[in-house]
């Protein structure tokens, strides 16, 4: 038989109703030992903690006022000795209070804060247990209105005490047990029906609430587990941003600040408003250092920029330093050194960086030039500016020398930076003109060429040579141009080619290095229609020396374009007759000073005479420049030198009158 389908209907309900008990059960009796379990770490405990003193003054004050509420309520119907309990148990919820005050709290040390963690639910039971066994003692002396209010305030205190302590829920199952079950045993024991009833309803409500204060408890770990996760991630994020900022500023090769660090700090030395007198900037450079990589090799070179660091970390005063780049160094000395500490402390630097460097076996030495500037009202570039023009005035002195830069500086450079935006911002065109200079062949008695020598004014009147303005040419990137422009307007004043003579003009480092300077100077000759043999093209050795294996490579391909090449201030101080081998030269011009030495100097004869000797057997022709006088031309010739510059043969001009001269003197 099917049966009746509402028995059946009914059954189904039981079955689903008895199910939904037996998990409930199951879920409060676990959640005894798991979800009513605050979760344990110092991190936990913190976060407990904080939330707890934000409540628990609130909720002890809340049990203050209801004790004193009942005493209030029962002060004509309770025996004193009731009462005076009554005020016992507000004594010490209010000194409870004053314990979880949030200030007193953060102050106790992790340990303590767990150890109050732990014994709350105990605390929380003891003292449930005593107020509601004071309030049912109550009960029996009031009337029926005295009786209201005390079960009343025991709902209330329950109820407050159940959802206030929400992040201890243990402490929140407690206050329910000695709240819920002591005053429904008692209200059904006095055979009170109404007080009964509440206390059923207190305690189905008291159920419900200890569900939603387990979901709260839920969240509040939920939220802390993300809090905490957040927050390992933002230290590792910190960590690694700290780590990619040290990899960034830190110099690897010298453990120092690199040059962005260095940036760094002296931007934060500017950035302190409140200091009234600011660090020192020092910028050392060492003399001798490319010898070092060029004879012991770069690993020697390494090992002396390390050493240099390490000497430098250790004088006395240095706030930081670090490699700007090569080996330059930038150096922050202490802003309570005046200008005689301060340049006391970079002397004693310099002679630290004197002392010998042992590598492999060998002994490195080497000096360092230093140039010092107080940091002042301007920008760190500008500061930088200032402290490598007293770099550059020490490095000019030589020998390891130390220049601090002064009022006369500043003066200088403000003329040199207006000068500089007036070389960026002009038409060269307008502002540029050349002179030349006969070069004179004594064998043939006549000029067989022409040296174009640049000049370059700011106002049109004032006009300068290319010692003043070359360097203005390269910081603005126009020293291709410059020299594009020479030799266009040479070919376009002198016409060599027509007119069988040689041009000269020189090439600065920059043109030498640069690519494409070939095909741009080819292209400028084919334009005006002249020959590039009849073109010199004057280097000097510093250009060389930048990079010597893409110098020669340069002047191959300048040989290969048909210009002529010349090896210009030969015998300067850093002569290498090696150049002469190696190089696809066809002129060597000799020094200015060495030629004016050649009538009264032996020792400048016999190297004279050794260029010379060398050069005709290399099949170079060899060239003095700055002969002044008759006997250094007598005393050149004397050498086999037939070709010669200097004011003996002719000042530079103009080149209508250059050219007049030329032809009355082969006339």
């Amino acid at each position: 038989m099917d049966g009746n389908p509402i028995i059946t209907t009914s059954r189904v309900r039981h079955l689903r109703l008895r199910g939904w008990l037996r998990r409930t059960v199951q879920g409060l009796s676990s959640g005894a030992g798991r979800a009513w379990t605050q979760r344990r770490g110092d991190d936990f405990t913190r976060a407990y903690v904080d939330s707890l003193s934000q409540r628990m003054p609130l909720l002890y004050l809340v049990v203050v006022f209801d004790l004193a509420l009942l005493v209030a309520r029962f002060r004509e119907s309770a025996p004193p000795v009731l009462l005076a309990g009554g005020l016992g148990l507000a004594c010490y919820a209010f000194a409870r209070a004053l314990y979880w005050l949030p200030h007193r709290v953060a102050k106790r040390a992790i340990e303590r804060q767990r150890a109050d963690l732990d014994s709350m639910a105990l605390k929380a039971a003891i003292s449930g247990i005593a107020f509601v066994g004071w309030t049912l003692a109550l009960y029996g002396h009031g009337n029926a209105d005295q009786r209201g209010l005390s079960q009343f305030v025991l709902a209330v205190t329950m109820f407050t005490g159940i959802l206030g302590v929400g992040h201890a829920p243990r402490t929140s199952l407690a206050l329910a047990l000695v709240y819920s079950l002591p005053a429904t045993a008692f209200f059904v024991w006095i055979g009170d029906p109404g007080a009964a009833y509440l206390a059923l309803i207190q305690l189905g409500v008291s159920t419900i609430l200890l569900f939603i204060v387990h979901g709260h408890h839920r969240d509040f770990v939920r939220l802390e587990l993300s809090r905490q996760q957040l927050a390992r991630r933002e230290r590792q994020a910190a960590k690694l941003a700290a780590a990619h900022f040290r990899q960034a500023t830190v110099d690897a090769l010298t453990g120092g600040l690199n040059r962005r660090g260095i940036l760094v700090r002296l931007e934060h030395a500017l950035a302190e408003t409140g200091a009234r007198v600011r660090p020192w900037l020092a910028l050392a450079d060492l003399d001798g250092f490319k010898h070092v990589n060029d004879t012991y090799g770069h690993a020697a070179g390494d090992a002396v920029l390390r050493a240099v660091s390490t000497r430098i970390a250790e004088s006395r005063g240095v706030l930081a330093h670090g490699r700007l780049g090569g080996d330059e160094f930038a150096i922050l000395f202490d802003s309570a050194f005046d200008a005689r500490a301060v340049l006391a402390a970079c002397r004693r630097l310099s002679d630290a960086i004197r002392q010998p460097i042992g590598h492999h076996g060998a002994t490195l030495r080497l000096c360092a030039s230093i140039g010092v500037h107080r940091l002042g009202q301007e920008s760190a570039s500008a500061c930088l500016e200032r402290a490598d023009a007293a770099l550059y005035k020490a490095k000019a002195m030589g020998d390891g020398a130390v220049c601090l830069f002064g009022m006369e500086d500043e003066r200088l450079l403000q003329q040199r930076i207006a000068t500089t935006r007036r070389f960026n911002d002009c038409l060269l065109e307008d502002r540029l003109r050349l002179l030349y200079q006969p070069i004179f062949d004594q064998s043939e008695g006549r000029t067989v060429g022409f040296e174009a020598l640049a000049r370059w004014s700011p106002d049109g009147i004032n006009w300068q040579s290319p010692a003043s303005f070359l360097s203005m040419a390269d910081a603005t990137g126009r020293s291709g141009e410059l020299t594009r422009l020479v030799l266009a307007r040479a070919l376009q004043e002198c016409r060599p080619t027509s007119k069988g003579l040689l041009l000269a003009i020189n090439l600065s480092p920059r043109d030498l290095m640069r690519e494409g300077t070939v095909e741009a100077l080819a292209a400028v000759v084919e334009a005006e229609g002249e020959s590039s043999t009849a073109i010199i093209l004057e280097v000097t050795e510093r250009a060389l020396l930048v990079d010597p294996v893409r110098a020669a490579a340069q002047l191959q391909r300048f040989r290969d374009a048909g210009f002529r090449l010349a090896l210009d201030d030969f015998g300067a101080g850093w002569s290498g007759l090696s150049h002469l081998r190696d190089l696809p030269l066809d002129y060597v011009k000799l020094d200015r000073a060495l030629a004016a030495a050649l009538p009264d100097d032996p020792g400048a004869r016999a190297v004279a005479g050794m260029i010379v000797a060398l050069a005709w057997q290399l099949g170079i022709v060899c060239t003095a420049e700055g002969v002044e006088t008759v006997s250094q031309a007598e005393a050149a010739r004397a050498l086999g030198i037939h070709l010669m510059q200097g004011y003996h043969f002719g000042y530079p001009e103009p080149a209508a009158i250059a050219l007049a001269i030329s032809d009355n003197a082969a006339a």
